[in-house]
């Protein structure tokens, strides 16, 4: 392949990341999680983030006592939460395939996200065992 061929192909590669991150973002950008009691009393909306963006307590709430509301509450929060994580792992999973990437985003969901079921639920952390004689052979490489 000649230096022109190459730089056209490499050109043409980039120009598909560019177009599937920006794809990315804006799915990001969209992202919403919703989840409602089972009762139907107590709906909650987060963003992309888990940041709560909408609640919404239905007359039936009056009815309950403050405590049990306030788990109520954060408890559909939660399910809200893991509902946008699960499509930030899908778009994130759509740019960066599956691999440590990917197990780098899931870990930073604190409430883990829907489907991970197969983890109980819990966040998707990956544990790498390694023996003393590995870690000092191999150390991490430490980022300032």
């Amino acid at each position: 392949m000649n230096p022109e061929q190459w730089l056209a192909s490499y050109d043409e590669e980039l120009q598909q990341v560019a177009a599937k991150a920006a794809k990315t973002e804006k799915a990001l950008r969209e992202v919403t999680g919703t989840a409602t009691s089972s009762d139907g009393e107590i709906s909650v909306r987060v963003s992309a983030n888990g940041v709560t963006t909408g609640l919404v307590l239905r007359q039936g709430v009056r009815e309950v006592e403050p405590d049990q509301l306030a788990r109520q509450i954060l408890e559909v929060t939660r399910q809200a939460q893991r509902d946008a994580s699960a499509q930030v792992v899908a778009a994130m999973q759509d740019l960066v395939g599956d691999g440590e990437a990917l197990d780098v985003v899931k870990a930073g969901m604190q409430e883990g996200y829907a489907g991970d079921e197969e983890n109980g639920g819990a966040p998707a952390r990956k544990k790498v065992a390694r023996s003393d004689d590995e870690y000092f052979d191999n150390p991490p490489e430490v980022v300032n």
